[in-house]
């Protein structure tokens, strides 16, 4: 499936575990000797009475992680199209939080991301001094707007994205991702304001590298947009992938709406996966 250019892999584990392993799921992900993704989803019964469903997320490198918002407009749109709950408001559980999607008015989905946490310790972020929320970039220091959307996000806003390179993009947040002030790494965020109501955003996840969109990353791009007065509610999003559209009062949940598509499906067999040497 995809979601504004970003890819998944759905598998249901409501009936069966498939009990992958992080091996497993990087032989998976490898688009020349696997399938290929940004990230692993896997859909599961949930002991949460107030969730219909457990949802779990898995980047390249095999790590499980919190919150992917492209990803939930795909399991959504997976439950809905496989008919595993006819209920038009399906609640979550994650690692971090639950979370509410259904189709909006437009037909898109849209999710209830939760409220964003901007408590430093619960990101977590460690800065000691004024001079840790500052990080070089293409030679100029720019201040780390730190949040998390259910993850980990450092934002920063500059003049013209246009100008960094994937090389610059990549190293600048491989250095941020690897700092102690981000003891569980981080995803990182590079945007530009482009007028009152849309900004351009290209994010580096931690476990994936950088993707076509991210949903949580835009999330938090908005809200950090929005709370700095730079810009105003709903906010498009433009990444290479796609727009996707947030809504925020600057006060209550992150509303995160946009497209899910299912592209193919198909089998695969567990027992003729083994690590190449290449890998």
């Amino acid at each position: 499936m995809q979601g504004s250019g970003n890819d998944f892999i759905i598998l249901n584990q409501i009936n069966d575990n498939y009990n992958l392993t992080p091996d497993t799921i990087k032989i998976l992900s490898n688009r020349h000797y696997g399938i290929g993704f940004d990230q692993l989803l896997i859909i599961e019964n949930t002991t949460n009475k107030q969730a219909d469903f457990k949802y779990r997320i898995y980047n390249v490198d095999g790590s499980e992680v919190e919150q992917c918002g492209n990803g939930a407009r795909c399991f959504f749109q997976y439950i809905k199209h496989y008919g595993l709950s006819n209920k038009d408001l399906i609640i979550a559980e994650t690692k971090t939080r639950l979370i509410e999607l259904q189709y909006n008015s437009q037909n898109q989905i849209s999710v209830d991301m939760g409220q964003p946490i901007f408590d430093e310790s619960a990101i977590p972020f460690f800065p000691k001094n004024e001079e840790d929320y500052f990080f070089r970039i293409k030679n100029q220091k720019i201040k780390t707007n730190a949040l998390s959307m259910g993850n980990p996000h450092a934002v920063f806003c500059l003049k013209n994205l246009q100008v960094l390179t994937v090389q610059e993009i990549k190293d600048s947040a491989k250095a941020i991702q690897r700092s102690p002030l981000f003891p569980k790494s981080v995803n990182v965020g590079f945007m530009e304001i482009i007028n009152k109501n849309k900004i351009r955003l290209k994010v580096y996840e931690r476990g994936s590298g950088q993707t076509k969109a991210c949903g949580s990353g835009a999330c938090a791009a908005a809200v950090i947009s929005i709370q700095n007065n730079w810009i105003s509610s709903p906010v498009s999003v433009e990444m290479d992938g796609g727009i996707l559209t947030i809504e925020w009062d600057n006060k209550g949940h992150v509303i995160l709406s946009g497209p899910a598509q299912i592209v193919f499906e198909g089998e695969f067999d567990l027992e003729s996966i083994h690590q190449d040497d290449k890998l």
